[in-house]
């Protein structure tokens, strides 16, 4: 969720709670209350079987990735090593030929970092989009069987403080991973 949205979300409650807590007397007001949890989506990131999932994938390309470069920087490397031990040695032609070679080759070295890191990001945005996706449905049917009126997420909709009796989180990654568990048979 946005932050823009979290804020008119978090606007729209307490407009709401000033309108209706005059008509409310405190048990009805706290009954109300009760009826709001809160959820953490980073820990449910952090651990449901399908987020720890998606930063294994992760992790897993970023080492592939890593291996491609660390081996592009080795040649980039060995052509500076050359070019500094036989530099003197070789004729202004093959010299500035030399250079331009390793310039090039750094350039797209630099290319290719900043390829792999925006598709790093690009999968990372896809992967946990697809978990959120998932776990939304989760979250609302966690909701409805605990009769509750409103779930936002602690972060994003701003949640300054949070009972402990009113964070699902754990609950939300317990049925999660059941819900996954069970696709998975």
């Amino acid at each position: 969720m946005t932050n823009r949205v979290a804020q008119v979300l978090m606007l729209f409650l307490m407009a709401i709670a000033v309108c209706v807590s005059p008509l409310l007397d405190g048990t009805a007001l706290a009954q109300t209350a009760a009826r709001i949890a809160y959820i953490d989506v980073q820990r449910i990131l952090a651990r449901s079987s399908a987020g720890v999932a998606a930063r294994e994938q992760l992790e897993k390309d970023k080492a592939a990735m890593q291996k491609d470069v660390d081996g592009k920087r080795g040649e980039v490397e060995k052509l500076r090593e050359e070019l500094e031990k036989k530099g003197a040695l070789l004729s202004a032609d093959a010299r500035k030929e030399k250079q331009d070679t390793l310039e090039r080759k750094v350039r797209d070295l630099r290319r290719q970092v900043d390829d792999f890191r925006a598709e790093l990001e690009r999968k990372e945005q896809g992967l946990l989009q697809k978990v959120l996706v998932d776990v939304s449905g989760v979250v609302e049917r966690v909701g409805k069987q605990k009769g509750l009126l409103l779930i936002v997420e602690k972060r994003g909709a701003g949640v300054i403080y949070g009972s402990p009796e009113a964070d699902i989180t754990e609950e939300v990654i317990k049925a999660f991973d059941q819900e996954a568990a069970k696709g998975k048979k």
